[in-house]
């Protein structure tokens, strides 16, 4: 148990108050009083997010304006280009994008979403990550943009395959948006922005809402009977059955986007022979993974038997001798698969689909086998 000073200590979110009010289980995460579970509990919390919808409280990241200073939102997008291996530049205004701040060694710095609001992009980042990630843009993007974190905003995903009806009934405008538009959106007669995307693997929705309209705007997706209230014991399991990297866990700054099999999330316009090739930090070694290889891979696990491969399970090519190969990154329990799954780096030449290895789980060494992610199909609106 945490001391009452460092409880004190801890940030809260607009919704705190809500999630006392609900039975929230509250822990420490990212330096904020969060809610891991509700009563209903995780498994149940999980399934429902799955079956109906959930709503989740996100409002520990960081959400930033990037405002170009010349009033051209493409020369925002260049910009931010010069931090990132991604094309911001082909965002078209309405649409987002998944990106990652890469260091001089083509390590990861944090991983983000990018929205083009038409005359500004739209950042949202990690949590623990938001104070550097904001010194990061000041240090590099000055001269150019307007850096501006908004303090002042909550941020709620409602995920699952009632999430479109749930929204429906307070924003009209919801039904329409595939996967990854973002913009303003009227919610509850409130002015937010709305993304249609998520953490889940599940179609659903992120909306940035103003802090002093988030409980109220909570409230009113509650209402809805097929709407439960989701903690961070959910959020974990169901991202991880959707094979999505935890920052801090299965990204890092040693690791590269191609280790991370995160190859989808660079445009050929960043790669070697794009219009734009390199440019950002880290780009000669993470264009050297792109055109030869690198020599490890994140990879999905499937164990064989009922006992969960935790994170920082070592991971070997035989049952009895030899030395680890490789170590879990993410773990536990599936409850979609009714199974446990995992995630791990191994060398390359051992990440083929159907590929068998073991993972020492209390002293023990436990079949497991390199399996495709996602691990449940994702339902996204496209």
């Amino acid at each position: 148990m945490l001391a009452r000073d460092d409880q004190d200590s801890l940030k809260r979110t607009p919704l705190h108050g809500l999630h006392v009010s609900l039975g929230g289980k509250m822990v420490p995460f990212a330096g904020y009083d969060m809610p891991v579970q509700y009563p209903a509990g995780v498994l149940k919390e999980h399934l429902h997010t799955r079956a109906s919808a959930g709503l989740f409280d996100v409002s520990h990241m960081g959400q930033i304006a990037l405002r170009p200073k010349s009033g051209s939102v493409e020369d925002a997008a260049r910009a931010l280009e010069r931090l990132v291996p991604q094309d911001i530049v082909a965002i078209a205004p309405g649409r987002q994008r998944y990106a990652q701040f890469t260091n001089p060694d083509g390590g990861i710095l944090d991983d983000l979403m990018v929205a083009n609001f038409g005359d500004h992009l739209f950042l949202v980042v990690n949590a623990a990550c938001k104070d550097a990630d904001e010194a990061h843009l000041r240090a590099n993007l000055s001269s150019d943009c307007v850096i501006e974190p908004l303090a002042d905003r909550a941020l709620i995903a409602l995920q699952g395959p009632k999430a479109e009806a749930a929204l429906a009934k307070l924003c009209a405008e919801a039904p329409a948006m595939k996967f990854m538009d973002s913009g303003p959106r009227k919610v509850a007669g409130i002015d937010c922005f709305v993304s249609r995307s998520g953490y889940t693997g599940e179609d659903g929705f992120e909306i940035s809402v103003p802090a002093a309209d988030a409980e109220r705007l909570a409230k009113a997706l509650l209402d809805n009977p097929d709407v439960l209230p989701i903690g961070l014991g959910a959020r974990d399991s169901l991202r991880l059955e959707a094979g999505l990297c935890l920052y801090g866990h299965d990204i890092d700054t040693a690791t590269t986007p191609v280790e991370a099999a995160l190859e989808w999330s660079v445009q050929k316009s960043r790669r070697s022979g794009g219009a734009r090739a390199g440019g950002f930090p880290g780009a000669e070694k993470i264009l050297a993974h792109f055109d030869h290889g690198a020599a490890r891979r994140r990879v999905g696990l499937l164990a064989q038997g009922r006992a969960p491969v935790r994170e920082g399970a070592l991971l070997f090519a035989d049952g009895a001798g030899g030395g680890p190969i490789g170590q879990v990154t993410s773990g536990g329990f599936g409850p979609s698969l009714n199974a446990p799954v995992a995630m791990g780096y191994v060398p390359t030449s051992q990440s083929a689909l159907g590929t068998n290895l073991f993972a020492e789980v209390r002293g023990q060494r436990l079949a497991v086998q390199v399996a495709a992610m996602p691990f449940v199909k994702n339902t996204y609106k496209r």
